[in-house]
């Protein structure tokens, strides 16, 4: 690997790390060529990482228009915040940030909780085996979301449809113009709720965000529109695949699985060695492109070149991590950067934590012997995503506890 360009990203395996990140890291940056776009720099160092995400001489809104190096097809829009810089993004990141405060994301907690018992409820009420995937990984996410937001209950499950297909790697025509097919009608569909608001004003978060906009000025009506369907298509998505990807390790880490059974308070600890552990990912994240000459890792990085920061290598780094490829749940301190670095830092990182919390200790107390319905080779993956997960997973059990 050390001689050329290798493309990037590698093909997912399951839940598995790529081997190659090894040799990467011992090079520090290293050359790539991505799908879409041509070449670019990886960091996949935990400190070069953390450097990539801080650095403003490596700026995002750069690629917009532009055939920049990227992972898809689709070239990123000037009113998204995820390819914003400060100080635009800064602006608009502070329209939403008071919704998903600690403080703020606690006072869910009660109704996350009544979301995961009352869909245990008729997992139990199905009887086993039951996928998990549809019966409890994808509804919980949605509907914290939707309600955060104010999507009417009825409409959960189209937004999951939009929102799903937006998620897909598009290798070909077809499969480009479903994407952003999709992107319209969920962005209309958005648009169309921003409407019945100025009618009917409500307290929900894009009722919050029309407010800003029509009151304050704060953002433009793409920005409202953009920011709004972001949220719902990257929050719930991504939470729903960790809920299954996380289920997985645990019932296929026996013994790591029983300390947290003896030992229930470890699940915030758990949770963050799981988002250490466990890769998201399954395509190149977003370039950083150098406004001027730029060296890291003692690599010069030309104005003009693209970088890009792997947190799932980055996560493996026996630099910062003890033994980064063993899962302990019990791991202090864990510094990971599941959730990124510096002002692009998952705006939903607290509410994720907290569904995802939530959702482990609801499944493990109510089944006391939960476990895969099927042998782990069986199950199958997602494939041409953006995101890891299972296709399906079929759990079975012989007992289910009422909820607390």
């Amino acid at each position: 690997m050390t001689s050329g360009v290798c493309p990037y990203p590698f093909e997912p395996s399951a839940l598995a790390v790529d081997p190659k990140y090894v040799e990467m890291r011992e090079e520090g940056l290293t050359r790539v060529r991505l799908p879409f776009g041509g070449e670019a720099w990886v960091a996949t160092r935990y400190e070069d990482v953390r450097s990539v995400l801080c650095d403003r001489r490596l700026m995002r809104s750069l690629t917009v228009g532009k055939d920049a190096p990227r992972g898809t097809e689709a070239i990123e829009s000037e009113n998204s915040i995820i390819t914003m810089d400060p100080p635009e993004h800064s602006r608009l990141r502070r329209l939403v940030a008071a919704a998903f405060t600690p403080k703020r994301v606690e006072l869910l907690r009660p109704r996350i909780q009544e979301l995961a018992d009352r869909l245990i409820d008729r997992m139990i009420e199905q009887g086993p085996p039951v996928d998990l995937v549809p019966a409890f990984s994808i509804p919980l996410p949605i509907t914290a979301l939707c309600e955060l937001l104010g999507v009417p209950r009825a409409d959960h499950d189209q937004v999951h449809t939009w929102t799903d297909t937006m998620l897909m790697l598009s290798g070909d025509a077809a499969g480009h113009t479903e994407i952003m097919t999709a992107q319209r009608e969920l962005w209309g569909y958005i648009a169309g709720l921003v409407a019945q608001r100025r009618q009917t004003p409500t307290d929900d978060l894009i009722g919050a965000l029309v407010r800003a906009r029509d009151d304050e000025g704060r953002l433009t009506e793409g920005e409202l529109i953009d920011l709004s369907g972001g949220i719902l298509a990257v929050g719930h998505e991504t939470t729903a695949n960790h809920i299954s990807n996380l289920l997985y390790t645990l019932l296929t880490n026996p013994d790591q699985l029983a300390r947290l059974r003896a030992e229930p308070e470890l699940m915030p600890s758990a949770v963050e060695e799981l988002l250490r552990f466990v890769p998201l990912g399954a395509s190149a994240s977003f370039a950083h492109i150098a406004a001027e000459d730029v060296e890291i890792a003692g690599q010069l990085v030309r104005k003009g070149e693209a970088v890009f920061a792997d947190p799932d290598a980055a996560n493996r780094d026996a630099a910062v991590f003890d033994r980064p490829e063993e899962l302990d749940l019990a791991r202090r301190p864990n510094h990971h950067v599941g959730f990124g670095h510096g002002p692009h830092h998952c705006l939903g990182a607290q509410m994720a934590r907290l569904e995802l919390q939530t959702a482990l200790a609801a499944l493990l107390g109510r089944f006391p012997d939960l476990a895969l319905a099927v042998d782990p080779a069986e199950v199958t993956w997602q494939s041409g995503r953006r995101q890891r997960g299972p296709v399906r997973l079929p759990l079975t059990w012989t007992t289910a506890l009422p909820a607390r």
